[in-house]
């Protein structure tokens, strides 16, 4: 996947969805696309994307290639590539990512710092 901020994205477009019953506590790691829908309290430690949607609740620390919040966030996130909060989306913590996508509407509460993106 691309740019994916204009996609309209649906289940078969990620590797892992958790679903909306699922309560997740503990460190979550992946490395491909991955879909939450549920609540995750703990770590993420991640070199995919991840999409938070709408009705979901991450209270979590989150390393990741690519995140984009619809949902709601608790905790600092760093991106490697890009972090996207949507119209819906409200986050709760710090920010550290060499590009940073704020729809008008969102909520945003922290501290935001672009680094430069990696060569590697």
């Amino acid at each position: 996947m691309t740019d994916i901020h204009n996609d309209v994205l649906e289940d078969d477009d990620f590797d892992t969805v958790l679903s909306p019953d699922i309560d997740f506590a503990g460190t979550l790691t992946f490395e491909k696309s991955f879909l939450v829908r549920g609540r995750i309290n703990g770590e993420i430690d991640a070199t995919g994307i991840l999409l938070i949607d709408e009705d979901a609740l991450v209270e979590a620390n989150i390393t990741a290639g690519k995140v984009i919040i619809r949902g709601s966030v608790k905790g600092n996130i760093t991106a490697a590539e890009r972090v996207e909060i949507t119209l819906t989306g409200r986050l709760e913590g710090n920010l550290n990512a060499p590009e940073i996508n704020m729809e008008t509407g969102c909520l945003f509460n922290g501290k935001c710092t672009m680094i430069q993106k990696s060569l590697s």
